[in-house]
């Protein structure tokens, strides 16, 4: 092994876990897709595409365009993909990994078979679900890189691999929290996506702060009840790495689901929307993948179905929103 962990993904959220990484750990590999970004990052210290602001520290970086190579340098690996992509970054992936950490932060389901990550990589890649690590927010990438208190959560079902990673992640403006909720937090991140669309729709359509404050709190019960029926568990919803999470990607102006939907509010198509998006918008996709899995699980997410309506069946915004405010409480 040459590095400590490895970092797939070159996005915003993976360029801010490697300026963490950085200030605590000797050597970080790096896999970046694209070659031309690596020049850049090896010839000016930052990535040219997100997070331009943050220098780093090229001693402390291996940087390859090889996801085997990457991989193969450390029994530590955090992929930082969006999971629409997930599948198919791996393609050409040869690797053994099935006795390695594997830790998520996408906040994403795979859509081509409609399975949170871990899962995804429990049955395509013979990862034990102990051998799993999920990091979650309530986080921005942006924040992070002005260095402002950040809280994120470290989940696994081993105390002792959770805690090891996130030593290599604590600062002082960046504190963790351990869980064991694997599961519960990785679904509490996709459905997380939705109701911020669904809160940028709203905005976008002309509701005020009273109304968002509804919506939220209705889908925070909405999310509750999904987790419940898909994976029983003593959580408390009103912790941060549901709810909090929850309501930084639904107000905040960094996140981009909120900007997708309030794109769509405003009268923007949904594939005119997607086109201008500079960052992956996570919940378009998840959207697709919940009401899926909700065929079977049959629970109450009128929240959830309007965005689905919304986005795949081409209903109206306008129509869809007014029919979720008849059933809030």
């Amino acid at each position: 092994m040459e590095a400590n962990i490895t970092v797939i993904g070159s996005g915003s959220w993976a360029t801010g876990i490697v300026k963490l990484l950085c200030r605590n750990t000797e050597k970080i590999a790096w896999y970046i897709r694209e070659p031309e970004i690596i020049d850049h990052i090896q010839k000016h210290n930052h990535n040219p595409k997100y997070l331009s602001s943050v220098d780093f520290r090229l001693d402390k970086l291996i940087l390859t365009n090889d996801i085997n190579h990457a991989v193969s340098m450390s029994d530590i690996l955090i992929f930082v993909i969006p999971s629409a992509f997930l599948k198919s970054s791996m393609e050409n992936f040869t690797t053994d990994i099935s006795g390695k950490t594997i830790c998520s932060a996408i906040k994403g389901i795979v859509p081509e078979e409609n399975r949170i990550v871990s899962e995804f990589f429990h049955y395509n890649y013979s990862i034990p679900f102990d051998n799993m690590v999920i990091l979650t927010g309530p986080t921005h990438a942006e924040e992070i890189a002005m260095e402002k208190l950040t809280y994120l959560t470290v989940a696994s079902k081993v105390e002792s691999r959770a805690k090891i990673v996130a030593g290599m992640l604590d600062n002082y403006y960046l504190k963790t929290i351990i869980s064991d909720d694997i599961f519960g937090i990785e679904y509490a991140a996709v459905l997380k996506n939705i109701y911020a669309i669904a809160t940028g729709i709203s905005h976008g359509l002309g509701y005020g702060d009273n109304f968002l404050a509804v919506l939220l709190s209705n889908s925070v019960t909405e999310m509750k009840r999904f987790i419940q029926a898909i994976y029983k568990n003593s959580r408390r919803i009103n912790d941060s790495a549901y709810l909090g999470d929850l309501l930084v990607t639904a107000y905040s102006r960094y996140s981009r689901n909120r900007m997708f939907g309030n794109m769509i509010g405003k009268g923007t198509s949904v594939r005119y929307a997607l086109m201008e998006m500079i960052m992956v918008a996570e919940g378009y996709y998840s959207s697709d993948c919940i009401n899926a899995i909700n065929k079977q699980l049959k629970v109450k997410i009128p929240i959830a179905e309007g965005v689905y309506n919304i986005l795949y069946k081409n209903a109206s915004p306008a129509r869809e929103i007014e029919k979720i405010t008849r059933i809030l409480k």
